[in-house]
């Protein structure tokens, strides 16, 4: 844990590191179990549930100077399992501009005008990797996430941290090699 710590401190744009306690976990878990987008689209965190099920799981508020995710953060899926929109990640803009085949609803989410669900669409939040703690020795499983928004309220609250809208939290939850699970 303590090398996983260390690392998470010395990235850029890395603002606080912290253990998430069970508590919290647990809070977390109810909090997005009933998250609804706009238009009362459901919002499905599999990201989260994912990184709480691991061993351990540290939060890290983080500025704007930290580096983006490695894959999309956001879906727009149907029930059907077709990807019908996404985020767009920080430098590929470019690869969705011009096409008519899509539909920008802000300048980081797209959506795809010839794909359809089947009743109903809803906003998937993926587990994200980490490569940064992927790296590390002895830890295994690791996967991160963003919170919803009624989340990283609770994330921040409960280690007594402001709710500024310049920062953002991502959990990071791992198993380690030889560890017993004790939860």
């Amino acid at each position: 844990m303590n090398e996983v710590l260390e690392v998470l401190r010395n990235l850029r744009g890395v603002v606080e590191v912290f253990p998430l306690g069970a508590d919290t976990r647990k809070q977390l878990k109810d909090i997005e179990r009933g998250v609804k987008a706009t238009l009362d689209i459901e919002v499905r965190n599999t990201g989260l549930d994912e990184c709480l099920g691991r061993e351990d799981v540290v939060g890290i508020i983080k500025d704007k100077t930290f580096r983006p995710p490695p894959e999309p953060t956001v879906l727009l899926m149907g029930d059907n399992g077709v990807v019908l929109g996404e985020e767009i990640l920080t430098g590929q803009r470019e690869k969705f501009e011009g096409k008519s085949d899509l539909l920008f609803l802000s300048d980081d989410f797209v959506v795809y005008t010839n794909r359809k669900g089947a009743k109903h669409e809803y906003f998937l939040m993926p587990p994200i990797s980490f490569p940064e703690i992927e790296k590390i020795r002895g830890v295994k499983n690791v996967v991160s996430c963003s919170p919803t928004a009624l989340g990283d309220v609770l994330v921040r609250t409960s280690h007594d941290l402001e709710d500024n809208p310049r920062l953002a939290s991502v959990l990071i939850g791992f198993d380690v090699e030889g560890k017993k699970k004790d939860r």
